[in-house]
């Protein structure tokens, strides 16, 4: 894979984040979209009203922004939220959450060895799946922890489809998010690995059908509105039914 196009190794984006993650939360409020977004997608998995009963995890949970989103829609639910940056999760951590939230330091692909188990009713992964170095072992991993019938929510970008989708993206990334981030930072790296892994990344057919081939059922997609519409998509998928599956989804 040419780093240079797509952007930074995954094991190497846990570093880059944690680097913004002080101006991290000021950098997104820039975008009046990016919280109304989190919660949009969070409505799109459906779930039981408030919530009660329900065990949820927030895959890349950052500085939790996407925990919020979830609780916004489930605020009786359990949620552990995992994130691979500490400074991010230090960040998340100073926030204000119910008991029933729990932040976890861990690699998503180490989760596991982190204690995280399952079975999950959702699993929400926001701005998670173009950053990993093996997006279909974590999609099927995605799969074994939930309990069948159960949701899965990817809140992504996807342009590759669209070019006036990618033009509009690359206007946004030089003209806004590039200067803002070094100017907050006083580094381009992460931005700069936002822009190109976003123009890599799956076209909304292509992620679709990677959902199916990872087991994945009832797969369904949804853009955003304003200015990240055809960039800014919610995928949502269901686990299958499978008796013979284990309570540690196995």
């Amino acid at each position: 894979m040419n780093t240079a196009r797509v952007g930074l190794r995954g094991d190497a984006v846990p570093a880059a984040f944690g680097s913004a993650a002080a101006a991290y939360d000021a950098l997104v409020a820039l975008n009046p979209g990016y919280h109304r977004h989190l919660r949009e997608s969070a409505r799109r998995m459906r779930l039981p009203d408030a919530g009660a009963g329900l065990r949820l995890l927030d895959a890349g949970c950052g500085t939790g922004a996407s925990t919020a989103a979830l609780l916004a829609v489930a605020p009786s639910a359990e949620i552990v939220a995992v994130d691979a940056s500490a400074d991010m999760l230090y960040r998340a951590r100073r926030k204000s959450w119910p008991p029933t939230v729990r932040f976890v330091h861990a690699p998503i692909e180490e989760l596991p060895g982190a204690a995280v188990r399952g079975p999950f009713d959702g699993i929400f992964a926001a701005y998670l799946i173009r950053n990993l170095a093996d997006p279909d072992a974590r999609l099927r991993a995605f799969r074994a922890l939930l309990e069948p019938g159960g949701t899965l929510a990817v809140h992504e970008y996807s342009v590759r489809d669209s070019p006036p989708a990618l033009a509009v993206w690359q206007a946004v990334c030089w003209g806004v998010i590039i200067p803002a981030g070094f100017v907050t930072t006083g580094d381009s790296t992460l931005f700069q690995h936002l822009r190109r892994s976003v123009a890599a990344f799956d076209g909304v057919a292509r992620f679709r059908r990677r959902l199916a081939e990872a087991g994945f059922a009832e797969v369904r997609e949804a853009t955003m509105t304003g200015w990240q519409r055809r960039i800014v998509h919610t995928f949502v998928a269901r686990s299958p039914a499978d008796p013979g599956r284990d309570r540690d989804g196995r």
